[in-house]
């Protein structure tokens, strides 16, 4: 795949170009970053170093093309966006075989997530018509003490350059959510792509180039976050950083200065299941929402509060469904697959061994080779475990027998996290109950907790993050208010 046909041009010998002016470049740094593959555990693919002066040559020329792109019809925006969506899902064959090899990412998962992002971007094009298209008009005697003096004219401007920096696990589709609403509003792109992931969002990034959107408009820098990550983030050009990721963003959102912060971060979703709960129902969510794609989602459920009365036919239930996991290669499908780095299955493992140490009960036997983890269930874990607080990112689930449903929502509330939660009861009003008790962003009733549909808002509490996703209120969040007020003479009153 790499190096003919369609992407031809973004490779040089076996390391990927950056993206700048409209153009493949190769680093001055006469440096490249490895991408290790996360099944064989060797070097796949190559991307530059850049250095911190290429950085300020991508963001000028996003600067300069911004100014013109803002000038640009919407309609024009629109017609770009839907190009680049359908030259997307062209090309899903090669993308996915980048995030198979880059992330170990299940073949038919790599796939629906190229699809989506298509979909996500013409969604997007479709939206922003509506939202930026309309205005509004206010006149001043609707105050108290006002005459019809003044009018007022409110639209919608956009912000400039806004830096995405997406997250392994979905290098893709969650650039995509960054960049279609900014390019629709009017806004130029920087990309700071994950380094795993980095190909398959050079891939994307190269679909926007053949549509024929401007030159400089969208940016692609790649290389060592230690290298360039301040700089671009604390960068004087850039206005608008749209982030989703892990602690790095708290630490983004303190040196980012007076700019709009987009921030989607970690979470320890709690599930929480209720005597009435349909425990078939909740076994197969749970299941699902802790083990797809091997819980390295920052939706994947992360905790299980149930209370005792059901506790153990319902892990009964779960263990039966979780012998039934496949485990092995991203090629051959697998439900788990290996975690993304050899330091994220030491990170795993060392939860699991705290869990040990501290009597959890061990449902399945705990099996790792390389970064494959085998799927774990961890029943009677106590607040005292790490794994109890702690996000794991991989196929690893601890269930928490509770005796009241306070206790349930003590536990969610006193975590540092709040993005996503779920409550499986058979009763509407504790479902509501419940849900508005539970400090998170979203909470999923009788279902695993999930971002999407793109179009829905997402958005957490706490650590979790700072403003909400979503297409619409990614478009409100790339752009401000321009008010324009017309001054009219007072008005003469005259009684005939």
């Amino acid at each position: 795949m790499a190096g003919s046909g369609t992407f031809s041009e973004i490779i040089d010998g076996d390391v990927y170009k950056y993206y700048v002016d409209g153009q493949w470049n190769k680093s001055s740094s006469g440096k490249s970053v490895p991408i290790i593959n996360p099944t064989t555990r060797k070097t796949h693919y190559k991307v530059q170093a850049c250095t911190q002066e290429e950085v300020n040559n991508v963001i000028d020329s996003a600067k300069k093309a911004q100014k013109l792109w803002a000038k640009t019809p919407l309609w024009k925006r629109a017609e770009l966006l839907h190009k680049a969506a359908a030259i997307l899902k062209e090309n899903k064959a090669p993308i996915a075989e980048c995030l198979v090899k880059e992330i170990a990412k299940p073949a038919k998962d790599a796939v629906t997530e190229v699809v989506r992002s298509g979909d996500l971007v013409s969604y997007c094009a479709e939206e922003g018509v509506r939202i930026l298209g309309e205005g509004k008009f206010l006149v001043s005697d609707s105050f108290p003490g006002n005459d019809r003096t003044k009018y007022c004219l409110t639209s919608k401007i956009p912000l400039g350059v806004v830096l995405a920096i997406p997250p392994f696990n979905y290098p893709v589709n969650l650039a995509i959510s960054k960049i279609a609403p900014a390019l629709i509003a009017g806004n130029s792109i920087v990309l700071k792509p994950p380094t795993q992931g980095a190909v398959a969002a050079l891939h994307m990034v190269h679909c926007f180039h053949l549509a024929g959107f401007p030159k400089g408009l969208i940016g692609c820098v790649t290389g060592k976050g230690s290298e360039i990550g301040d700089f671009l983030t604390m960068h004087p050009g850039v206005n608008c950083i749209s982030f989703t990721g892990g602690d790095t963003g708290i630490s983004i959102s303190r040196k980012a200065g007076m700019i709009p912060l987009q921030m989607e971060l970690g979470g320890k979703d709690a599930c929480i299941v209720l005597e009435d709960a349909d425990l078939d129902l909740a076994a197969a969510n749970i299941v699902k929402g802790g083990f797809s794609y091997s819980g390295q989602r920052c939706t994947a459920v992360k905790v299980v509060l149930v209370m005792e009365k059901v506790a153990s036919s319902l892990v009964k239930k779960v263990n039966e469904k979780v012998a039934k996991l496949t485990v092995g290669p991203p090629e051959d499908n697998c439900d788990i697959t290996p975690v993304v780095t050899e330091s994220s299955a030491n990170f795993v493992e060392g939860l699991v061994k705290d869990a040990k140490e501290k009597k959890a009960t061990f449902c399945q036997e705990y099996k790792r080779e390389g970064n494959l983890i085998w799927p774990l269930l961890l029943d009677n874990v106590r607040p005292d475990m790490r794994i109890a607080w702690e996000e794991p990112f991989g196929p690893v689930l601890p269930v928490i027998r509770i005796k009241t449903v306070e206790e349930g929502i003590h536990h969610c509330n006193a975590s540092n996290f709040g993005l996503q939660g779920c409550v499986f009861t058979s009763d509407i009003n504790k479902a509501i109950m419940i849900s508005d008790a539970m400090e998170t962003g979203t909470v999923q009733i009788n279902s695993a907790p999930a971002r999407g549909p793109d179009h829905f808002p997402f958005q957490g509490l706490k650590d979790s993050g700072i403003g909400s996703q979503g297409i619409t209120n990614s478009i409100h969040i790339m752009t401000k208010v321009k008010t324009t007020v017309i001054n009219l003479p007072a008005p003469s009153y005259t009684m005939g």
